[in-house]
């Protein structure tokens, strides 16, 4: 006997543990079944389970359970990423707490920490995926840094080296001067900060008195300047192209370039120059063949290497300059505006606010700085890649995303994949005394290029960086198969069927995994790409630990379950629109998967189990006929609704059959058959509910696995965790299906619409009233006659009646098909007070709509408030309509 409740702590882990054991997750690279691949995004090594995460997983897997279902070989291939930067700190700082520093103890001592702190902390992440449900490959993990995985990197490397797709060059990158690292675009963030804006005056050469005024937020850079550029058709300072001005206390002169980065219409229209600093002044320089001198270092700190030998007496200060070097650039900064001040060559600070890029984990502010690394001519790789998706090779879902594919790749600069870390795929090149590099797999193979060109054994160094974590995962769509070993994995499932994933790393990894993908494969990596937005609040608001709105997965499932969260998950993705989570919505699906067991115990306590004898097209009573058919059409529009990836419609669609054709209609039109006399129409009834239950469970299992899998055993469809690779239902032959579905409806859209009017005019329960129908035909009222008890039971009625002639006053009244519906209710509540009531409520709703309309008018508020707050009030004008309409139609039911 089932329990009174469904205990998801109890049931989880051993429905997991049974279906882990089995072996239920597992592809089969011998099956002829057509493949169905799916890789999951790697989450780093360091990380738990945030919604987010619940979000991409819980897709990834009712997409996986549902075509296992459907006989697909399917593999959803697990592993995790090294995280380079994100690992090395959280070891460093494990380090720091024992008193122990990472370059004190060196490289090897230091990796050896981190390969033991990955052993013993770094499956955290993959324990809590298996508390959701997800049912992923296990055996088949793989890491980032695991030796095949390795291998592939190196081979990656060294190909793309010879073919002169990989290289070194100077140019500026993200330096993060904490982790003394360049760091990728995502792991900067930028910051609204609060700051100045110096106008300060260069003075022009030849012309005393007369000073190029130029505006700038970083005045610590100016000691690099080497030019400032004006606008080619800035009247200003035609005159002045090709000049010369004096940078103040270096002395240096620097020209005076024209160039169309200068905006006439911001600042003063005229903009220094410093390459070495800024990532458009360096494309700038790179235009006027200018010098790119850096004047900060690794640490963010004053540096006169480059500039030093520069330092004049005419125009300039040596003496004060000098004194700077080696002080941290924000003390610089004070010192240089100091000093300009009293020189009288700052013109006027203006109080402004602008975005600072940080680094995300150091939390200071980044340095664009020029450093010699090794780069990906990602231009020529992507473009193999765009040719791809605009042939509809790779789709994205939904396809505006293409568009922001194609922006990034047409646009795309060479790819900066060297980090200055030790954790990571050490860059496998060497260099000889004289600089010379030897790019190989092995040190053997470097040691062997080194003798052949030298004609004798020469000392090698590594190169000491390590590859952007983005490198390795970029090749995880095949190196995970077992690339480059041409494996039956590789074979069978490259290219993957979907990936799924957020749109804030469509540059950064999915562009990448198409670029090595076509390129080392031949084909791209995936046939679809579906992006699904953000979590956010109820309101629509970012989730932060600052706003206190962090929703965390664990807590929500110990609280409701795994199924609760997954399918308040899938009722709220849809396509191109951010899921708004709140913990109420989650509660009340649970009530959901209550209605489900609810359902089972009473089924259960009718004796129906399963009964793989029933025969749907022998069914023969209209309400076995209904049932049957509308379980079809809940199949169909579920699993279409699963094709496109729409998973709010599949949830939709599941939930409105479930709950509400099965629990609410069919059970009750079904009670009085199951409580009365054997025969043979109480048998097709109880085969009829055990089928459809069937269907049910396999229809919600990819969404609820845990509470479906349960049941399924427990009523006999199958053997203990055997429903994860059950077929997924499919249209059963019912006979006379329309003239079923036409009686049944119709007595439901009766009850439903006399429930409706009698709620609306705050009928009590226990009064009941007899339903007079007018224009009825004989046909219709034939069909009132044969489910009368049904419609007496649910509808409150005392009888169905036709009406001849005029209605008589004070009822109400509903429209069925033909008939209108009359509902006598002028001796049971008082209409004026009703009418009054419902007048009343109108105007309230009127009044709201009014006044969010006005709101929403207001350009001022659309342009200004959040964009979630905007959001929210056309939801709830919307609301306000919605009730408008629905009360002008209750008053319209009151006849007088």
């Amino acid at each position: 006997m089932l329990d009174k409740t469904f205990d998801p702590a109890a049931v989880e882990p051993r429905l997991y543990e049974g279906w882990e054991s089995s072996g239920a997750f597992a592809c089969d690279p011998a099956s002829p079944a057509q493949p169905f691949t799916i890789m999951i995004p790697p989450p780093n090594v360091t990380g738990s389970l945030h919604i987010g995460h619940a979000l991409t997983m819980s897709v990834q897997d009712m997409l996986t359970r549902w075509r296992r279902m459907q006989g697909r070989d399917a593999l959803w291939q697990p592993g995790t990423d090294h995280a380079g930067i994100a690992t090395q700190m959280v070891v460093e700082r494990l380090l720091a707490g024992q008193g122990q520093d990472r370059r004190a103890m060196g490289r090897d001592a230091f990796l050896k920490h981190v390969w033991e702190w990955k052993a013993q902390s770094g499956g955290t992440i993959t324990r809590q995926l298996r508390r959701l449900g997800a049912s992923l490959d296990w055996p088949r993990e793989r890491f980032t840094m695991d030796a095949g995985l390795s291998k592939a990197v190196a081979e990656v490397f060294v190909t793309l080296h010879s073919q002169g797709l990989l290289y070194r060059d100077r140019r500026l990158v993200n330096w993060d001067p904490v982790f003394q690292t360049a760091i990728s675009d995502l792991e900067v963030e930028s910051r609204e900060v609060k700051g100045n804006l110096w106008h300060l005056k260069y003075p022009v050469e030849g012309e005393p008195g007369r000073f190029l005024v130029v505006a700038t937020t970083r005045p610590e850079t100016m000691l690099g300047d080497t030019a400032v550029a004006v606008h080619p058709d800035d009247d200003r300072y035609r005159d002045l192209v090709g000049r010369h001005v004096v940078l103040p206390l270096t002395g240096r002169r620097i020209p005076v370039v024209a160039d169309e980065y200068s905006d006439p219409e911001k600042g003063t229209g005229a903009v220094k120059i410093t390459p070495a600093h800024d990532f458009n002044d360096f494309e700038v320089a790179r235009r006027h063949g200018l010098a790119m001198p850096s004047v900060l270092d690794a640490d963010a700190k004053v540096t006169l290497a480059e500039i030093g030998a520069a330092l004049s007496e005419d125009g300039g200060d040596p003496a004060f300059v000098r004194g700077l070097d080696g002080q941290d650039r924000f003390a610089a900064r004070k010192a240089i505006v100091a000093r300009l001040e009293e020189m009288g060559l700052v013109d006027r600070i203006e109080p402004h606010t602008h975005q600072v890029p940080h680094g995300d984990r150091s939390g200071v502010p980044i340095e664009p700085r020029l450093t010699l690394q090794w780069y990906v001519d990602a231009k020529t790789l992507a473009q193999p890649a765009v040719k791809a998706v605009e042939t509809g090779q790779t789709v994205f879902v939904p396809r505006q995303w293409e568009n922001t594919f194609f922006a990034w790749m047409r646009d795309i600069q060479p790819w900066c994949v060297s980090r200055q870390l030790w954790w990571g795929h050490q860059i496998p090149a060497w260099y000889a005394p004289d600089g010379e590099v030897f790019v190989a797999r092995t040190e053997e193979e470097a040691q062997a290029a080194a003798r052949a060109k030298f004609g004798r054994d020469v000392p090698l160094a590594r190169d000491p960086d390590v590859l952007d974590t983005w490198f390795s995962s970029a090749l995880w769509p095949f190196s995970t198969l077992g690339w480059p070993e041409r494996t039956p994995e590789l074979a069978k499932y490259y290219p993957g069927s979907v990936l799924v994933t957020g749109f804030d790393i469509i540059f950064f990894w999915v562009a990448r995994m198409m670029m090595m993908g076509i390129h080392f494969m031949g084909e791209v990596p995936f046939r679809h790409v579906y992006i699904h937005g953000l979590v956010r609040d109820e309101k629509g608001q970012k989730m932060s630990k600052s706003k206190g709105n962090v929703m965390d997965p664990l807590e929500l499932i110990e609280a409701y379950g795994a199924d609760a969260l997954r399918f308040t998950i899938a009722s709220l993705t849809g396509p191109g629109r951010d899921v708004k989570l709140g913990r109420k919505k989650v509660e009340d699906y649970r009530s959901f998967g209550t209605k489900i067991w609810n359902a089972a115990r009473f089924l259960e306590m009718n004796g129906i189990a399963a009964d793989a004898g029933f025969d749907p097209a022998k069914a023969a009573s209209p309400l076995a006929r209904w049932v049957l058919d509308a379980a079809n059409r809940a199949v169909a529009d579920c699993t279409a609704a699963l094709e496109a990836y729409r998973f709010d419609e599949y949830a939709a669609g599941a939930y409105r059959f479930v709950w509400g054709t099965y629990c609410d209609w069919f059970i009750e039109f079904a009670k009085p058959v199951l409580n009365g006399p054997d025969g043979a129409e109480k048998a097709e009834v109880k085969g009829a509910a055990q089928h459809v239950f069937g269907t049910i469970l396999k229809l919600l299992h990819p969404a609820m696995p845990f509470m479906t899998e349960e049941l399924w055993h427990r009523f006999g469809y199958g053997p203990e965790c055997s429903l994860i690779r059950a077929p997924w239902p499919e249209a059963a032959p019912v006979a006379e299906a329309e003239a079923a579905r036409a009686e049944l409806d119709w007595v439901v859209k009766l009850i439903g619409e006399v429930r409706g009017a009698r709620a609306e005019m705050n009928v009590p329960p226990s009064v009941t009233v007899p339903l007079l129908l007018q224009g009825a035909s004989a046909a219709t009222m034939e069909r009132a006659a044969r489910w009368i008890e049904a419609i007496r039971r649910l509808g409150r009625a005392t009888e169905v009646r036709a009406l001849d002639g005029a209605a008589p006053k004070g009822v109400a009244q509903v429209v069925v098909e033909e008939a209108t519906v009359m509902l006598p209710l002028a001796e049971v509540i008082d209409l004026g007070a009703e009418r009054a009531r419902l007048a009343k409520s109108r105007g309230a709703a009127e009044g709201e709509a009014r006044k969010l309309s006005a709101k929403l008018g207001n350009a001022d508020f659309v342009s200004r408030a959040a964009e979630e707050v905007v959001e929210e009030t056309r939801e709830r004008l919307a609301a306000a309509q919605a009730e408008m309409a629905r009360l002008d139609a209750a008053l319209a039911r009151i006849a007088g």
